[in-house]
């Protein structure tokens, strides 16, 4: 399980943070100034660290500068609610890795987490995309997910079984059908 490190003065930040990343199997410290995390830095080792620019007696850029300076080059993504081109390249310079900027919703630190750990690369991220969006019935978006998992697998029966069942949530049976005996073929 990987393991990351938030660092946010607000509670409600880290524990929406804490939400998503827990839902997505991680495992995570939350700290709430930037002098704990530098001590937490140095006790453990994170695969990732979420830390906002303004923090407490220790900015989130100047943990990032020290945290650098001590060979620690864990990916670190940037949580800003006072976005400036000026930290944007203060902080990328440092290497971080991403720019949250608040307020966020939980999407959008899923989609920077896809980003980051290269998860978008096979067709199956895109069919459990396609069927959350189908359970809260975005069909034309998840028909959108559906061609990116096709472009990248044009052989996965399960693509094909998800467009039929939006054929099918469409009333449109006769497409269904076509999809349903594609997906038999790739299955057998």
């Amino acid at each position: 399980m990987k393991k990351v490190l938030i660092v946010d003065d607000i509670k409600n930040i880290r524990n929406l943070l804490t939400t998503c990343l827990e839902v997505e199997d991680y495992r995570v410290v939350a700290v709430n100034d930037g002098v704990q995390a530098l001590q937490t830095i140095q006790n453990e080792s994170f695969d990732l660290i979420f830390m906002d620019i303004k923090l407490p007696e220790l900015s989130g850029t100047e943990v990032l500068r020290r945290i650098r300076k001590m060979g620690i080059s864990t990916p670190v993504v940037i949580m800003t609610a006072f976005a400036t081109v000026k930290n944007a390249i203060e902080c990328t310079k440092l290497g971080a890795v991403a720019y949250l900027q608040k307020p966020f919703t939980a999407e959008k630190v899923r989609h920077v987490l896809r980003e980051i750990m290269g998860e978008n690369e096979d067709s199956g991220f895109y069919n459990r995309q396609a069927k959350e969006l189908i359970l809260s019935g975005k069909i034309d978006d998840a028909y959108v997910q559906l061609k990116k998992a096709l472009a990248i697998e044009p052989d996965c029966g399960e693509t094909y079984s998800l467009i039929a069942s939006i054929y099918e949530a469409q009333g449109n049976n006769q497409k269904a059908e076509r999809f349903h005996k594609i997906a038999r073929q790739f299955e057998d």
